[in-house]
């Protein structure tokens, strides 16, 4: 089962685009979570790129505003990329 529950602050305002090859909205933001414990010489928060597709990015981009703080519920999915 892969699905994951986050709570932080919005560091900007979602940004909407929309896909060339059948016109589908994308919302993406990113949130910062705070972490539970500090750690010396580790950042206090981590910041987790979110990408919402159709009516949820709809409603992401209507409602969402940066500094806002907001509930995520969704699955982590991540890639890599390996430059010439």
């Amino acid at each position: 089962m892969n699905k994951v529950m986050l709570l932080g602050r919005l560091t900007r305002d979602p940004e909407v685009r929309y896909t060339q090859a059948n016109n589908t909205l994308v919302c993406q933001f990113t949130l910062a979570v705070n972490r539970r414990f500090k750690q010396e010489g580790q950042p206090d928060a981590d910041f987790i790129n979110i990408v919402a597709w159709n009516k949820t990015g709809e409603f992401c981009s209507k409602y969402f505003a940066k500094g806002q703080q907001v509930a995520v519920c969704g699955r982590i999915q991540t890639r890599n990329y390996d430059d010439k």
